[in-house]
């Protein structure tokens, strides 16, 4: 079993930066890729960033130039770091990974537990 548990989530004024972390705990496993979703009350649950096992990385529209994903295979753990924020971004953060477990030979993905970000204007 895997767990993910993020952290960095706050208050901050527009403009203002915020870094999440997610580590990832357990044994025996592997990362397909990893990334980070938002929701905002209301709203449905949406991608921020993802990074694949091989470095290569996604980013929604909204949050590009603004939002670099980047992660540390030996640590097992994604950073988001993100920069001039706005009102619009304040949602509840999930941390989000697709994990091959070596024991089961077999491929899940997990939800970390939600950090929320708020952005005051």
């Amino acid at each position: 079993q895997v767990q993910l548990v993020e952290s960095g989530g706050g208050l901050v004024q527009t403009g203002g930066s915020l870094r999440l972390s997610c580590a990832a705990s357990g044994s025996s496993f592997s990362f397909e890729y990893m990334g980070w979703y938002r929701q905002a009350p209301t709203r449905q649950r949406e991608l921020v960033a993802a990074i694949t096992s091989g470095g290569r990385q996604n980013y929604a529209d909204s949050v590009k130039g603004r939002v670099t994903i980047s992660r540390d295979n030996a640590k097992n753990t994604v950073d988001l770091q993100m920069n001039s924020l706005k009102p619009e971004d304040t949602a509840v953060y999930f941390c989000n990974a697709r994990i091959f477990e070596y024991r089961s030979g077999i491929t899940r993905t997990y939800w970390g537990q939600g950090t929320q970000v708020t952005v005051s204007s």
